[in-house]
């Protein structure tokens, strides 16, 4: 009897997928399902992100050697797996069809990504290239359609994981690019270990005759080499995501860089949970300057400290206070009382045109003095799109009476000589709307919210660990003012110092580290995410290549 020994790599001799029928034909689709879901869990407010890892591993082991149909098929299988749980406070307040309609769109990114993994992984390294094609997708999701809906990104799901300090290397694309290339990796030593031993097992066994014997352990032998590439590429995808996250550690730091500030973040609080928030406007006002007068007068008795700035959420003064003397004299005689700039959400509407989602900066002498326009306004939420066609699956469209317009600059605001970055809420997603703060010379950021139209959700968890991620991507102290919680005040290392409960009303005081040096993702910007775009489209098209020279040879 003649023995065969198999290199454990073999890249190009990957074997059709056989066609597998019972119940087994299920395994691969409840992997991709199973994977998706662990994903979701990997995400706050759980602080499970270590499940990103056999997600990905589990997700690799479905793809592996898959046509690109099934690829497809496999990826949205994976992506409703995740995005339908993770999205679910999509639907908290209008119904279940948008937030499936949502899930199942931003599914196709992942599907897309699926297709991508299932023909790179028919290459060497493949670990590297699929995690590249992940980033591929996450990159398209962020900016399509309507500007792109980044929720979900792999990198936020990491803010209490040991990969976090990669963040400040290259930004939440190499973020999410590390946990994706080591749970591929995973999957791959896993994979070339077995093969390894089988290939041993089978050498051993073989006993029919002395020649054959020799000529098998020889074949084994000349075998060994070749196949130790394979596995060495396996463990340095593990092993390099891991390495590359502790050798960044030093450029984590919550050191004072140029001085400190006392900063108070308001939550006021909604009078009721839900939609009808908006219906609420004057007590939701009212909540907030009357949180910021009992400060002033814990201050005054010296049992707070004096701010040095003073932050409001979003929405804070949803009464135009410009065209409503009575919601002014509100905010003038709460700010004058504390002292402090402060920063007011305000819902600007002028007499024509569209509403405007404005950061205001009022000084305690001189009232307003500085605005900024949320840039990036959300779809479906401040604006409607298509709204003739959406109208015809949910009435709620109407809702949104008056769509909000984009406004166009950054926000940088010099509150008493702290020079404080702004990202209205959704915009903290954005990659984009956070670094160019920190660019324009921002010291602090801060990420003015409202989340009470999404409940008691996981919503306001997600959105804080965004927060975190960007404490460390840009090494800046990060404080979220809420409507209506949770409000916290975040360390440049990304430690949460103090935070609030949900739809409480409560305010923090707290001294935070400001700092001006930039981090190499903030001076860096796009290019490590172009990069590893480039390897993804250089992966794919080697890949195609060698499948249109395999058909060229049959």
């Amino acid at each position: 009897m003649s023995t065969t020994i198999v290199p454990a790599d073999a890249p190009e001799s990957t074997p059709a997928p056989e066609r597998v029928r019972g119940p087994r034909r299920l395994l691969r689709p409840g992997a991709a399902l199973l994977s998706g879901l662990l994903l979701y869990l990997s995400f706050p407010p759980r602080p499970l992100w270590w499940l990103a890892l056999p997600a990905f591993a589990l997700l690799g082991w479905a793809l592996y050697g898959r046509r690109a149909r099934a690829g497809f098929g496999l990826g949205y299988l994976a992506g409703l797996g995740f995005l339908l749980p993770l999205l679910i406070w999509t639907g908290e307040e209008v119904g279940p069809l948008p937030w499936v309609a949502l899930a199942a769109v931003e599914a196709l990114f992942v599907a897309a990504v699926g297709l991508g993994v299932a023909l790179v992984s028919r290459l060497p390294a493949w670990p590297l290239f699929a995690a590249a094609v992940w980033v591929l997708g996450e990159a398209a999701r962020a900016r399509v359609p309507f500007g792109g809906f980044p929720w979900g990104k792999i990198a936020f799901g990491q803010a209490d994981g040991v990969f976090l300090p990669l963040a400040a290397v290259g930004g939440t694309p190499v973020l999410g690019f590390a946990v994706a290339l080591c749970g591929f990796g995973l999957y791959e030593l896993v994979r070339q270990l077995r093969a390894r031993r089988a290939a041993t097992a089978a050498a051993s066994t073989d006993t029919e005759a002395d020649t054959e014997t020799a000529t098998a352990t020889e074949t084994a032998t000349a075998t060994a080499p070749r196949a130790r590439g394979p596995l060495l590429a396996a463990a340095l995808a593990v092993l390099v995501p891991v390495t590359g996250a502790l050798a960044a550690l030093p450029l984590v730091s919550d050191a004072a860089e140029d001085g400190t500030a006392t900063v108070a973040a308001v939550q006021g609080n909604v009078p009721r949970l839900g939609l009808d928030f908006n219906s609420q406007r004057r007590a939701v006002l009212d909540n907030h300057a009357n949180r910021t007068k009992e400060l002033a007068a814990e201050v005054k008795a010296g049992r707070e400290p004096q701010p040095d700035l003073v932050l409001w959420p979003e929405n804070s003064s949803d009464i135009d206070p410009y065209a409503n003397p009575d919601a002014y004299a509100v905010i003038d005689q709460a700010v004058r009382e504390i002292g402090a700039p402060t920063v007011i959400g305000a819902v600007i509407a002028p007499e024509t045109g569209k509403l405007r989602n404005t950061l205001i900066q009022w000084d305690p002498k001189k009232g307003p003095v500085a605005e900024y326009d949320k840039r990036h306004v959300q779809p479906f939420g401040e604006y409607i799109p298509m709204r003739s066609f959406v109208r015809l699956f949910s009435s709620d469209v109407d809702r949104v009476r008056r769509d909000f317009g984009a406004g166009t600059k950054v926000g940088v605001f010099d509150l008493a000589g702290t020079k404080v970055g702004l990202a209205t809420c959704y915009e903290a997603a954005f990659d984009w709307a956070v670094r160019d703060t920190v660019t324009d010379g921002a010291q602090l950021i801060t990420v003015p919210s409202n989340n009470a139209t999404f409940g008691r959700s996981e919503m306001t968890y997600q959105q804080l660990a965004m927060s975190r991620v960007r404490a460390v991507e840009h090494s800046r102290s990060v404080v979220v003012p809420v409507t209506s919680g949770v409000s916290a005040v975040i360390q440049p290392d990304g430690k949460i110092v103090a935070k609030t409960k949900m739809f409480t009303p409560d305010v923090l005081v707290e001294k935070v580290p400001l700092r001006s040096s930039l981090t190499p993702a903030t001076r860096m910007g796009t290019l490590p995410e172009a990069l590893l775009v480039a390897v993804a489209l250089g992966g794919l098209g080697w890949s195609v290549t060698r499948a249109v020279r395999a058909r060229g040879r049959k």
